[in-house]
């Protein structure tokens, strides 16, 4: 569990990161350079859910060698499958990550959403509903 004491925010309790996964940690579906070695030290404090519609199907191999849970989603309705799994785990002690369309309403159930901006850009509505951009 990470607590801290954000000015102007309160006191925040997290015990889970999640994320999206395309554009977010990734380009082109591949994770980016040095994001596993980070991503392990982060899981001495908070446990770590990947959530992807995975494009390119890579998402369970680029993961191997993270201790963390890979959530694959389908169908339709992402935005709202993402907004479910954060609410599922206490959106209370959930820091969200996201770049895309379909991560605004999970960066917004989340405690602290955070929107990334990367090589593959970020759309407006993400930024709009995160806390950090």
């Amino acid at each position: 569990m990470l607590e801290v004491d954000i000015p102007g925010f309160g006191i925040v309790k997290l015990e889970h990161l999640v994320s999206a996964f395309s554009g977010t940690l990734s380009c082109d579906g591949t994770l980016l350079p040095g994001l596993a070695e980070q991503l392990n030290a982060v899981v001495q404090i908070l446990q770590i859910h990947i959530v992807t519609a995975d494009t390119f199907g890579k998402a369970q191999d680029e993961f191997k060698n993270v201790h963390c849970t890979v959530h694959i989603l389908s169908g339709s309705g992402l935005d709202l499958q993402k907004e479910e799994y954060v609410l599922s785990l206490g959106a209370e002690k959930v820091v969200a990550l996201g770049n895309g369309n379909n991560d605004r309403r999970m960066l917004k159930a989340a405690r602290i959403g955070i929107a990334v901006t990367g090589g593959e850009g970020c759309a407006a509505d993400a930024v709009m509903a995160a806390d950090i951009h």
